[in-house]
């Protein structure tokens, strides 16, 4: 049938849409058609023996019926036969006649539309045939490179000089995207079809070549490694007739014998875990990544020391000795050990289960010796020591383990320094726990928490070995600088043994029993080729160090060890080095500022305060002016807020006392008005506060402080200022201040008291309740030097400041 056989085109014809195919004029196709709306444009089709058009659904909008959803462009064509399905599709033969395009729309129930055919221009012959030849030489390309022509479709296109039917029959092979098939399908200039159409085959080309290219070398690479798979198992089939490869079978067996052996000491889900992998590691390739994994996680758990104990039994005495041996003075450090193992001795003696209990923490400043007492408890009580720095440990997983699924995993840091120390019962020290970074990837604190609580800790499961631990016999001691940063949790399982700072005394006897033997030890020095005076050790410590501690005296005389072992060398006569105050600075660098040392000199607007730092305490002279103003306060010196909050307090407390007359201020000290001074008039004294602007600074100005404790300190200066009076330059003094002018308790008395001592203080005052609870804890040689006063009110106070 022909397209002339219809009687009148253009017409109104029934539309089918085709969601799938793009359909051309040669085609003779079944469809399926299952919605109603084409069903009817079929129906209507055979019944008035009409045409129909078959047109695509755009991109997208598969499934809709309407014009919108259509292109405007299709195959005009006549359906041949109608079948019903038992489905309830029906299938009909469409046979494509011409090309046509959608002129407008006639009806929407079913769909009818007023159809024009699509006319191809006319064309140079001698110019569209040479197009042609690069066409077909494109196919014939493209048909070496890919299965997409058949060998009688390119004869056809060979031998074919339908020029609109070449392009048909290409575009219905090529797999063009349904945008592409369309701009092809309705252009009517036959030579601008056959340009876009080599476009479009240069780029099939290209890919095809690509694929191609890729398909080739993942064929070579899989043929390779099938080759290298297929030799590999042959060798090691050769190798066994010849009985050369059993290292792998042997070592196979030694991980079971391992595991047997340690099978009574084991719980039986660590037994499960591990010999799961080993029967797995049997099945694996010797040369896969797993099989590395795997035998890698064998070599860790069957280095776990199950139920491997020291089996010294724990005595006190020797604990306390250890302890005297190695530590000069924190006598009270020491008894709070003691006791702690006391119980622990006691509850072994009487066969009951010692596993529960607080976690040592030893806090203080830098230095004081918080790690050497852990040490120390590890020689007494003859286990390893194991040491785990947690300063800015961030990553959660370096105390669980990581998963073996991740790359380069391994035990946690825990079952690392057990595995590392053979035993289940060692001491671990956790140091600088007060400084654990919480991050992204977990918080390490929350870890802790079952890490040290004895309630938990026995079933500790680490990622890595997949079973649990039992961690309850091992000794956890912590150390910290500031006990505040550690989260409250984990406060609440540790008992804290504070360390303060050391006396200048302590630090003499530490560096003579202790320090100089080892340094002349380390540095292949003898007793006898070095002496140092006490003159002269009391002035190494006064002058060139400034700690709580005695690590910057240890590194001092590290210093000085490697000067006379070179000098020692240099000058073979010299058989001892002698020390002294006159010869001290050869051998040391310059001295360090320290504690300025009191004038005795009584200055107006200069007080001594008291404060504590993180090397130990310090001495603070608050120094204050005034200018005459309106009665405002300046406040510098890198102050905090509670500080400054502080000042403000005195202020108003010195303000109080002017107006009550408990502070007697001199008229001469009130700026007078020039009528007042006309007049002779007699005004209030609490306009000295008034008529004056106060100017307080805490040296040093690049050193933050803050906290409450200047608080009577603060009261004194402004009193000084304001009243004229000298302050006592030999007293020092610490104490918060409250409104009322009561004086409320502070922390850091001993490094504060030990500082004063330096300083060559006098007298010091401090609040009531702490001359009452705290005074035992001052070391003797400061309560000796210091005539130390407990004071309640403002009023007393300044009753001993003020000359």
């Amino acid at each position: 049938m022909k397209l002339s056989d219809y009687s009148e085109f253009p017409a109104d014809i029934p539309i089918i849409a085709e969601d799938e195919l793009f359909l051309y004029p040669f085609m003779i196709s079944p469809l399926f058609l299952s919605d109603e709306s084409n069903i009817k444009a079929a129906t209507k089709a055979i019944e008035e023996s009409s045409l129909v058009i078959v047109c695509s659904t755009k991109p997208s909008h598969e499934g809709e019926r309407d014009f919108e959803a259509l292109y405007s462009a299709g195959v005009v064509g006549s359906i041949m036969r109608k079948v019903a399905l038992p489905d309830g599709r029906v299938k009909v033969l469409f046979q494509g006649l011409a090309r046509a395009k959608v002129a407008y729309k006639v009806s929407d129930d079913p769909l009818i539309a007023h159809v024009e055919v699509i006319n191809a221009t006319n064309v140079n012959s001698l110019k569209i045939d040479a197009i042609l030849e690069v066409v077909r030489e494109k196919v014939r390309t493209l048909a070496s490179v890919s299965n997409y022509f058949p060998p009688d479709l390119l004869r056809t296109i060979e031998e074919n000089h339908d020029h609109n039917r070449i392009i048909d029959l290409i575009c219905s092979t090529v797999k063009l995207k349904k945008e592409q098939a369309y701009n092809l399908f309705v252009e009517s200039n036959t030579e601008k079809r056959f340009l876009d159409l080599i476009e479009y085959l240069i780029d099939e080309i290209e890919a095809n070549k690509l694929q191609r290219e890729i398909r080739s070398k993942v064929h070579s690479h899989i043929e390779k490694v099938n080759k290298e798979y297929f030799l590999k198992e042959q060798l090691k089939q050769i190798q066994k007739e010849l009985g050369t490869d059993t290292s792998r079978d042997e070592e196979i067996e030694e991980y079971r014998k391992k595991l047997e052996s340690k099978k009574e000491k084991m719980d039986e889900e660590a037994y499960k875990e591990i010999h799961k992998q080993i029967e797995r590691f049997s099945r694996m390739h010797p040369d896969s990544s797993d099989a590395s994994m795997t035998q890698t996680y064998l070599e860790w758990a069957l280095d776990v020391p199950f139920a491997e104990q020291s089996k010294k039994k724990l005595k006190i005495s020797e604990v306390q000795n250890q302890l005297d041996r190695d530590h000069y003075s924190l006598e009270k450090p020491k008894q709070r050990i003691t006791e702690f193992f006391a119980v622990k001795e006691l509850m072994e003696l009487r066969g009951i289960n010692s596993n529960s209990g607080a976690i040592i923490c030893f806090w203080g400043p830098p230095g004081v010796g918080k790690t050497s007492l852990a040490n120390s408890i590890a020689e007494a009580l003859k286990r390893p020591l194991i040491r785990i720095a947690l300063g800015g440990l961030e990553d959660v997983n370096e105390l669980r383990g990581h998963r073996r699924t991740y790359v380069g995993a391994m035990p946690g840091r825990i079952i690392q320094g057990i595995i590392d120390a053979k035993k289940m019962n060692p001491v671990i020290v956790l140091d600088e726990i007060d400084k654990v970074a919480k991050t992204g990837r977990g918080d390490p604190t929350a870890a802790l928490l079952e890490i040290l609580d004895p309630e938990q800790n026995k079933e500790f499961r680490d990622y890595y070995l997949n079973f649990n631990i039992d961690l309850s016999k091992v000794i956890f001691i912590a150390t910290a600088n500031d006990v505040g940063r550690i989260p409250a949790p984990l406060r609440d399982r540790m008992e804290f043994i504070g360390i303060s700072s050391y006396t200048p005394q302590e630090k003499y006897e530490i560096a003579s029993r202790y320090l100089i033997p080892q340094e002349l030890k380390k540095h292949g020095l003898r007793k006898s080729e070095l002496s140092i005076s006490k003159p002269a050790l009391k002035e190494l410590i006064h002058s060139y160090t400034r700690e709580a501690g005695v690590r910057s005296l240890r590194h001092r005389l590290a210093n000085m060890s490697r000067k006379v072992a070179r000098e020692i060398l240099e000058h073979p006569e010299i058989n001892k080095v002698s020390l002294t105050l006159k010869n001290l600075k050869e051998y040391f660098d310059k001295t360090v500022f320290e504690i300025e040392k009191t004038t005795k000199v009584p200055v107006v607007g200069v007080v001594n305060g008291l404060a504590w730092t993180a090397v130990g305490g310090d001495v603070l002279k608050l120094e204050s002016i005034r200018v005459k103003g309106k009665g405002s306060m300046q406040l510098t010196g890198s102050l905090g807020d509670v500080m400054k909050e502080s000042a403000l307090i005195a202020y108003s407390v010195v303000k109080t006392l002017i107006d009550t007359k408990k502070l007697k201020i001199d008229a001469q000290n009130i700026p007078l008005t020039f009528k007042e001074k006309e007049e002779n008039a007699e005004v209030d004294s609490s306009e000295v506060y008034k008529r004056y602007d106060l100017h307080i600074h805490v040296p040093d100005g690049a050193t933050p402080k803050d906290g409450p404790s200047a608080g009577i300190a603060m009261v004194s200066v402004i009193a000084s200022i304001l009243s004229s009076r000298k302050i006592r330059s030999e007293i020092a003094m610490t104490g918060e201040v409250s409104l009322s002018g009561d004086v409320l308790p502070i922390g850091g008395l001993r490094e504060k008291l030990i500082a004063a001592h330096k300083a060559d203080m006098s007298k010091v005052l401090i609040p009531v309740k702490n001359y009452e609870r705290d005074l035992e804890d001052i070391p003797k040689e400061v309560r000796d030097s210091l005539e130390i006063i407990g004071v309640s009110r403002v009023e007393e106070v300044l009753k001993h400041v003020l000359v």
